[in-house]
């Protein structure tokens, strides 16, 4: 299934949820979900009561419009993490949280993960000293993520460290902002991960 690119503030009324996909708008309480909390169309308003299977997709299209993941990518991601040893949903969300356009992300180089995603697709970044242009791109504790000398001086990129420094960062990952790196210091606790998403719903959802 290709990527969506249509309006993504519906795609947050319709969910009920505040998923990251708008930056400054969000950041500055501006986001149509704030406005109108509640699905688009004229019968948006409606109560409806949802089923237990509706409830397990809504997670997962959740978590995939949050991260930007395709469906494949979404099962491959599932398969992955239910191989691992541990709680499956929790390692779900550590998978999701170890790719690269996330990281960058988290250290505040860009106001969405969908901007995140564009700067690592066109080069911008370097991993550990290398070129890496794979979103997808998982990245190991103590790795350091670097923009580009010549992109360090892209507007939007320090428009997002200036917001950053307003908001903060993530508590696993230490950025000096104003020089352009991070380091990925540690996988993040899932308690640390605040995500409006029940992945105990999409575990159930993919054991059937």
């Amino acid at each position: 299934m290709a990527r969506y690119t249509g309006p993504v503030e519906k795609i947050e009324r319709r969910l009920g949820v505040s998923l990251g996909l708008k930056g400054e708008r969000r950041l500055a309480g501006k986001s149509a979900i704030d406005k109108r909390p509640y699905a688009p169309g004229q019968h948006g308003q409606r109560r409806t009561k949802i089923s237990e299977y509706g409830l397990q997709l809504r997670e997962k299209q959740k978590a995939k419009f949050m991260y930007g993941v395709s469906e494949k990518q979404f099962r491959r991601l599932f398969g992955d993490a239910n191989r691992m040893a541990g709680n499956t949903g929790s390692n779900l969300i550590l998978l999701l949280e170890k790719r690269l356009d996330n990281v960058v992300y988290r250290m505040g180089f860009a106001t969405t993960r969908a901007f995140a995603r564009q700067l690592v697709t066109h080069g911008h970044f370097l991993v550990d000293g290398k070129k890496v242009d794979i979103p997808s791109y998982r990245v190991k504790p103590g790795q350091k993520i670097e923009v580009k000398e010549k992109s360090k001086s892209n507007p939007q990129i320090v428009r997002a460290g200036e917001l950053t420094a307003q908001t903060g960062i993530s508590a696993w990952v230490d950025v000096e902002i104003d020089k352009g790196y991070g380091i990925f210091t540690r996988l993040p606790e899932r308690e640390e991960v605040v995500i409006p998403i029940e992945e105990r719903l999409i575990v159930e959802l993919y054991s059937k």
